[in-house]
């Protein structure tokens, strides 16, 4: 258990790698990600405004509603209060 495996020391140097391997290799990773979050919000933001848009609107007559109301209370024989 105190030695490492060839498999580690694979690992250890692809890791070393990657970090130091380049100038900026990191960063531009890192940019490509936030890049692709960003189309992700926009993209997403897109969705929802195409939604809200295309949403029927609906209203609410009160007063149609209220006579429902009654008609239902009537035929079940009770008061309107």
């Amino acid at each position: 258990m105190g030695s490492l495996s060839i498999w580690h020391w694979l690992i250890v140097g692809a890791v070393l790698l990657l970090v130091f391997g380049g100038r900026g290799k990191i960063s531009e990773m890192m940019g490509d990600v936030a890049k692709g979050i960003k189309a992700f919000k926009k993209g997403m933001s897109e969705e929802d405004a195409d939604a809200k848009s295309e949403a029927p609107v609906k209203s609410i007559d009160h007063q149609a509603a209220g006579e429902r109301r009654a008609d239902t209370q009537s035929k079940v024989g009770g008061t309107l209060s």
